[in-house]
């Protein structure tokens, strides 16, 4: 994709800039001179042929706007002469053909996984600290600052300074300069090789602000999803705070974990503060009960594991108008590629696939799951419309800045993560993923959100696509960050995993990228390789509270 402009599908009749383009460059599309009539931006779109008001505007071969004003051939397209539309979407029973990529280059790999009871298998193996209300969050600081840094896990601190040398130095009788000359600094990777828990990758504390308050249903999603964390295959245990008094009760809990895996046997301790001696005694028995955990999560050890046992979450966000030309189709030739392999990617951001609904629906294998998709597509569309909004508001300052300039547009290229392959099961926000292929579930299109609910929903590994860059990360699951252009990877390249910039610059094609995604998930999945996300320690969590959230 080297050249300085494309049209990304035959039915389009906009063109992506790929370069900067300057007035009176002459462009010829599919046999078609177009001379531009202004300077174009990079990433952003011309027009193909003259539109008249109204007039329906495609791009990636879907109804993507439609014109506000006249806008001439080879005119830019902005917010200025285009606003948002989209196709409509009614349920299909037509049956879906799709006709698998060659994985043979995958066939026989596995990954080193942390294997379960239940028949999961994690990429990672994590301890759980969880409060069951806002109030416990206090309790959640007093436990980290007695366990991550003593155990050798995560610190806030870029160092740390051993202030007890120093007090055994003086008590033996050392000497000033004997003291002076102690060393007394510990740096982070020095203190992760000294875990004393080798195979535990951390303990992890899931603060949020729910549990209370608000209405019964929020409480009881943010149990299902917390019962989500703890049925992780990346998680050994969990400790779980509660006060006692809240919405989210300790049986709540239980009740979603049984739901989940009703032969749950992973060690989960559950201490509530109104029944104990004392807030010290609370915090005496959360420790030992966590440290006690450790000790056994410990003899848990990475053994090989077909691939078809990843869950793969598909994330965007900090989206530019590459992003559905290189990173998402690549991420979607990587989400094919595990789907004939047996494993199950998961694409989230309901409001992200504005538009190409139709789509999607067809997809679809059951007409059970067709109609699931359309109602909670058409609920959350007219959820935002009540309190004011709509998904047309989805785009963020920075899409636009970037050429993302309707929702429709930004979906189009959001959904390509998807890949091709069919949807063999549609889930709403908390629902477990137990099918092996392409499932749909609903979130946010807010980064954090959507991240947040994938992992709950089962996702053992997550890759999150940007064209404009974000550090954002997962407690539980690992998130690699790809970037849609090479110019963003150089500058960012402490917190972009991998590069699909490569397909702009014709390095790379679509094909031979997504092999190199699926390759890098591999080595993050054995634990050969950390994702930038746990190297920064980034553990963004924010549930969902099922409001309008674009």
């Amino acid at each position: 994709m080297s050249k300085n402009y494309v049209q990304i599908d035959p039915r389009d009749n906009i063109i992506v800039a790929i370069t900067p383009l300057d007035k009176g460059t002459v462009t010829t599309v599919a046999g078609k001179e177009v001379t531009l009539k202004e300077h174009i931006k990079q990433k952003h779109k011309y027009a193909l042929n003259d539109f008249a008001v109204g007039d329906d505007i495609f791009m990636y071969g879907v109804l993507i706007g439609k014109a506000l004003k006249p806008i001439q051939e080879g005119c830019a397209i902005t917010i200025n002469n285009v606003k948002h539309a989209s196709a409509e979407f009614q349920d299909s029973e037509e049956k879906f053909t799709w006709t698998a990529p060659d994985a043979s280059n995958f066939k026989g790999r596995t990954f080193n996984g942390y294997h379960r009871k239940d028949g999961k298998v994690g990429t990672a193996n994590y301890w759980l600290v969880i409060p069951l209300t806002f109030c416990e969050n206090r309790n959640l600081d007093v436990l980290e600052g007695a366990l991550s840094e003593k155990l050798g896990y995560e610190t806030k601190k870029d160092f740390a300074v051993d202030t007890d040398a120093l007090i055994r130095q003086y008590k033996s009788g050392a000497s000033a300069e004997d003291i002076f000359n102690t060393p007394i600094i510990t740096t982070k990777e020095e203190m992760s090789k000294n875990r004393i828990f080798p195979n535990v990758d951390g303990i992890k504390f899931l603060k949020h602000d729910g549990g209370c308050g608000g209405i019964r249903q929020d409480s009881e999603v943010l149990c299902k999803l917390l019962a989500g964390y703890i049925t992780n295959p990346n998680v050994a245990g969990a400790t779980v705070f509660s006060l006692g008094c809240q919405n989210a009760q300790i049986e709540m809990l239980q009740s979603a974990i049984d739901a989940i895996d009703p032969n749950c046997d992973k060690p989960v301790h559950y201490l509530e503060q109104q029944q104990s001696a004392s807030e010290r005694h609370l915090i005496e028995e959360a420790v030992k009960h966590t440290f006690i955990g450790l000790t056994e999560a410990n003899n848990i050890v990475r053994q090989p594991a077909p691939l078809n046992k990843l869950v793969l979450g598909l994330e965007c966000g900090g989206s530019d108008g590459f992003s559905g030309i290189s990173a998402n189709p690549a991420l979607g030739y990587a989400s094919d590629l595990l789907v004939a392999l047996g494993g199950s990617p998961v694409l989230s951001e309901f409001p992200e696939l504005n538009g190409v609904e139709q789509e999607l629906i067809n997809r679809c294998e059951t007409a059970e799951d067709s109609k699931k998709f359309s109602n909670l597509m058409r609920a959350y569309s007219a959820a935002a419309v009540a309190v004011g909004s709509g998904f047309e508001n989805n785009p963020s300052p920075g899409n636009i800045k970037d050429g993302l300039i309707t929702d429709a547009m930004k979906s189009a290229g959001a959904a390509k993560k998807g890949g091709t392959s069919p949807v063999v099961q549609v889930l709403d926000y908390t629902e477990q993923v137990t099918k092996p292929g392409l499932n749909l579930l609903c979130t946010p299109g807010n980064d954090v959100e959507s991240t947040t609910g994938l992992v709950g929903s089962g996702c053992n590994v997550v890759v999150f696509t940007t064209g404009l860059g974000t550090p954002t990360g997962n407690p539980v699951a690992p998130v690699l960050k790809m970037s849609s252009n090479t110019s963003l990877y150089q500058r960012m390249n402490d917190i972009i995993d991998i590069n699909a910039g490569t397909v702009i610059t014709g390095e790379d094609t679509i094909e031979s990228m997504g092999e190199k995604i699926l390759d890098h998930i591999i080595k993050v999945a054995s634990g050969e390789v950390a994702s930038k996300a746990v190297l920064h320690g980034n553990n963004d969590f924010i549930p969902w509270k099922r409001g309008v959230s674009l």
